[in-house]
């Protein structure tokens, strides 16, 4: 899994935060998405392809 982010969509909602805390934080400045891990641990892929779906920018893409 490799995970890509589109800044320029992301609204700062927080919804990848709260689904995967490992794999997403927020800027504090203005709440964009910050990626923690690229290629996330097996583990957090169900946790991600929720973050992705639930994203109201759908500024997530996951590739394989």
């Amino acid at each position: 899994m490799h995970i890509l982010i589109d800044e320029d969509r992301c609204c700062g909602a927080g919804q990848c935060v709260l689904t995967a805390p490992e794999v997403f934080d927020q800027r504090d400045e203005d709440g964009i998405v910050v990626l923690l891990e690229r290629r996330p641990p097996a583990d957090e892929h169900a946790a991600v392809r929720e973050a992705a779906l639930i994203c109201p920018a759908a500024a997530i893409e996951i590739r394989a």
